[in-house]
C-alpha cells in the first residue's frame, strides 16, 4: 500500500480538528443552562440565544435588512413642501431619545378635512374608527446585538440635521434606509464635531 507524501499534515490537522472539537465539547458543557425560549427561534431552531438561524446571524453581521413595507405610503415630500419641519409630528425628538411618530388621531386632526378623499388617508381613517395605531415599519434601527442606545435629543441641541442621518427626506415619498449608520459613520461624525468617541457614550 503507497503512503500519500503528505500524510504528516494530514496527521497534524487531524490532531487539531479532535483538539479543537474537545474543546468545544468542554467549553458548551460548562456553559449555564439555557431555556427553550433563549436558544430558540421563531420555528424551533437552535443557533444562538441572538439569532434564530446562521442566515440571520450572516444578516446581521453584514446588516442586511429587508427594505421596510409601510401600511400607510405616507409622502414626507408632500408635507415638507407644505412647510411642515420634522418637529411638528417627531414631537419628542429635542426632549429625549425617541424621536416619536404621530399617533393617528394626531394625523387625523388635520386629515379629517385635508386630503380627506385620498386612497391613503381613507386607509388611516380606518384606522381610527377601529381604534387602531398604524402599525409603521421602522426604517432606521441598530441589530440588538451592538448594545447601543441612540439618544436624539443631544444631536438636536449640537445642531445636527436631521437629514446627517436621514437622508434628505423633504425628497422622499415614503422614508427609505439611505444613510448606512455604522460604527465608522457615527464614529467619523463625533471625531469631526469634537464629541466624545468613548465606548460608554453610545453602547451599554
Amino acid at each position: 500500500m503507497r503512503v500519500p507524501k503528505n500524510w504528516g499534515t494530514w496527521l497534524f490537522l487531524a490532531t487539531v480538528g479532535a483538539c479543537a472539537w474537545a474543546l468545544i465539547g468542554a467549553a458548551m458543557s460548562s456553559r449555564p443552562s439555557r431555556s427553550p425560549e433563549q436558544v430558540q427561534g421563531p420555528r424551533g431552531d437552535i443557533f444562538t440565544p441572538a439569532h434564530p438561524s446562521l442566515r440571520a446571524a450572516v444578516a446581521d453581521f453584514l446588516n442586511l435588512r429587508p427594505e421596510p413595507v409601510q401600511p400607510i405610503a405616507f409622502t414626507h415630500k408632500a408635507h415638507a413642501a407644505n412647510g411642515l419641519p420634522c418637529e411638528v409630528c417627531h414631537t419628542a425628538v429635542a426632549q429625549g431619545p425617541q424621536a416619536g411618530i404621530p399617533s393617528v388621531k394626531f394625523c387625523m386632526a388635520c386629515h379629517l378635512v385635508i386630503a380627506a378623499d385620498k386612497p391613503e388617508v381613507k386607509k388611516m381613517a380606518a384606522y381610527m374608527s377601529r381604534g387602531e395605531e398604524i402599525p409603521w415599519a421602522r426604517v432606521y434601527d441598530y441589530s440588538p446585538s451592538a448594545h447601543l442606545r441612540f439618544d436624539h435629543a443631544p444631536h438636536i441641541r449640537a445642531g445636527v440635521a436631521c437629514a446627517n442621518c436621514h437622508g434628505d427626506v423633504a425628497q422622499q415619498t415614503v422614508a427609505e434606509r439611505v444613510v448606512d449608520l455604522t460604527m465608522g459613520y457615527c464614529i467619523g461624525c463625533h471625531q469631526e464635531r469634537k464629541a466624545s468617541v468613548d465606548c460608554l457614550t453610545c453602547h451599554f
